[in-house]
């Protein structure tokens, strides 16, 4: 495949998902950047698949620098206030620990008993975070790297899509960006693009070097944290530059779809109602015994126990009136403890073996 093919698919692609991107705005879709882009380019791949090159993959540095964006934004809106929370989020960091291991082992038995997929295939569909870390230490394990990518994407798409629902239909009024919600400001001018790009650049290089988990994300979030805490500059960050990053992010997410339909896809999908509704019903009575115990507000507490996107779930706290920061740093814990979790049960297996 010629560089100048590459660039022309790459572009197909990307019009595509800011066109599903942009119709998806039009309706109450949660995420609908995202999720329009992400549909949209499923739907181009499955279409196109027998003229799109069979070595094609969606260029990652591209993608890489809009997942930075997403967690410099994040970073953002870590303020003095919240660091002086940390103490007070023991008991919840707790509760989500215990969390995080139930909900792994429910969905392995799900995956391998449901659904009868083999082992390493079962164990890496069912981690209730760090997708990108599970696809990759899956594919070492030796597990269906189709039907885990699949797996791990459905559960994020399926959190993110239907919790909000769940939610707007209890509180009577459309929650997340559904309700308008966002996390950037729509009159930011084009100065403070110098700064989001040097912080998003030094938390790549961070990520990187101190292999975060999810580093592309987390290595920018805690950057631009930093930053925030010190109060230096602002980390002001405009719409646009927000939209664009879920339409790149959504295009690259539905190329993998491409080759997924019929039976597979139509039992990934049931099987993947049945990991949500398992771990959503694990996370509303410790989000209820988390209350009791600390009197932190219901609703933060459930979507802070949510195994979805960092992103969906900060917007839907601000629709809460709660603190997306805050929500954030669970999300972060989940996912870091997730990936421990795999790493210390991967290197067990292989010293039995």
């Amino acid at each position: 495949m010629t560089l100048l093919h590459r660039i022309l698919i790459t572009t197909l692609v990307l019009a595509t998902g800011a066109a599903g991107g942009l119709l998806a705005s039009l309706t109450p879709l949660p995420l609908p950047y995202m999720l329009g882009s992400l549909i949209a380019a499923a739907v181009l791949a499955a279409v196109l698949r027998r003229r799109i090159p069979q070595g094609y993959t969606f260029p990652q540095n591209i993608r890489l620098i809009f997942l930075a964006v997403i967690g410099v934004m994040i970073g953002a809106q870590v303020t003095p206030d919240l660091a002086a929370m940390i103490p007070s989020m023991m008991v919840s960091f707790a509760a989500l620990t215990l969390f995080v291991g139930l909900a792994h082992g429910g969905n392995y038995a799900i995956f391998r008993h449901l659904g009868g997929y083999d082992r390493p295939t079962a164990f890496y569909s069912g981690t209730p975070g760090g997708l990108m870390e599970s696809i990759a230490m899956g594919e070492q394990a030796g597990a269906d790297i189709a039907t885990l990518t699949m797996q791990q994407f459905l559960r994020i798409i399926l959190v993110i899509s239907l919790l909000p629902i769940g939610l707007s239909i209890w509180l009577g009024a459309p929650v997340g960006s559904a309700g308008g919600m966002t996390l950037a400001r729509a009159d930011v001018d084009l100065s403070q693009l110098p700064i989001v790009i040097v912080v998003g650049a030094l938390g790549l290089a961070a990520g990187h070097w101190l292999r975060l988990p999810a580093g592309q994300l987390t290595g920018p979030l805690f950057v631009a944290g930093a930053v925030s805490l010190s109060g230096l500059v602002p980390l002001d960050m405009p719409q646009w530059l927000i939209n664009e990053a879920q339409i790149v992010i959504g295009a690259s997410l539905g190329m993998r779809f491409g080759g997924l339909r019929g039976r597979a896809l139509l039992r990934g999908l049931g099987l993947g109602l049945v990991s949500v509704g398992f771990m959503m019903a694990l996370a509303v009575p410790l989000a209820l015994l988390v209350q009791r115990l600390t009197g932190a507000a219901f609703d933060t507490l459930l979507i802070s126990f949510a195994p979805g996107g960092v992103t969906e779930m900060a917007l839907i706290a601000l629709s809460l009136q709660a603190n997306p920061a805050l929500v954030t740093a669970h999300h972060i814990y989940r996912i870091i403890l997730t990936v421990v979790e795999m790493a210390v049960i991967a290197r067990w297996q292989r010293r039995r073996g």
